[in-house]
């Protein structure tokens, strides 16, 4: 590549990268780029657009997508991507004391030696969620699903959490997970909706029975009409499946209104 300088241009300078990024570079259109300086490197952030594939239907379904802080995403095939490597105790621990201490230096050091264990948690965090969206995606593109998954504005408001666990959950980007599943489905022509929320983990699965009650514990949720028991993770991403297949059925026919069943 070449850039222009304050002492002119320099040509020819050569680059590294992942293969398939270095081949999008030769084959593609590049638009904007910019060249950014962290951590004692440079790199050149490029602007390539990529064609999306074209959408297949959701002949089977949705797979639906349950997020939190145990288990980082619960499909409703049962499939769970844990969050121990991610959130395991010992390493939130460790990063808030060592983030405490820098910030009770306040010297010029401490403060970059902060912004630089913030950029690494991010680069780590950010890791986990590109393979676990790789994996959901693979497999809704394998079983010739879509993906469905809550609505995450404002998941930190809703969400009402022990004293514990708050930093794990803001020190956590919830709207990350989701937005590598939709571009990632996007660009794989897996359709890909958001659902209503409200009540997921609540629901029986079975029965749809609504109440506060049936979860039992962070792991455990049992229907205290039907009886049906199911680990709170997996009956919620059921749900969550559920309500794909009927936004779908809303974005495909928009003009058709919703109905509500009397009770």
């Amino acid at each position: 590549m070449s850039i222009w300088t304050i002492v002119g241009r320099l040509k020819r300078i050569q680059i590294v990268g992942a293969p398939q990024h270095l081949t999008s570079l030769r084959t593609r259109t590049i638009g904007e780029t910019d060249l950014i300086y962290c951590d004692g490197k440079w790199f050149l952030h490029a602007t390539i657009d990529v064609p999306e594939a074209a959408l297949n239907d959701p002949a089977n379904g949705f797979l639906g997508v349950d997020m939190g802080i145990v288990n980082i995403a619960t499909t409703n095939s049962g499939d769970r991507a844990s969050g121990a490597r991610l959130n395991r105790y010992r390493y939130r621990k460790r990063q808030a004391r060592v983030r405490k201490r820098l910030q009770a230096k306040r010297t010029s050091s401490a403060r970059r030696l902060l912004r630089k264990r913030r950029r690494k948690e991010a680069r780590f965090a950010a890791d986990i969620n590109h393979q676990i969206s790789k994996r959901i995606v693979a497999e809704a593109e394998r079983t010739g699903c879509g993906i469905a998954v809550e609505e995450l504005t404002g998941i930190r408001d809703r969400v009402r959490l022990r004293k514990p666990q708050r930093a794990t959950m803001h020190s956590w980007a919830f709207a990350q997970l989701g937005s590598f599943l939709a571009y990632k489905a996007r660009l794989a022509g897996v359709a890909f909706v958001e659902v209503n929320p409200a009540y997921t983990s609540q629901m029986c699965s079975a029965c749809d029975w609504v109440d506060k009650h049936n979860r039992r514990s962070q792991a455990v949720f049992e229907c205290g009409r039907c009886g049906f028991v199911g680990h709170a993770d997996h009956n919620a991403a059921i749900n969550i499946a559920s309500r794909g297949v009927e936004r779908w059925g809303e974005v495909m026919r928009p003009d058709a209104a919703p109905t509500l069943a009397a009770s």
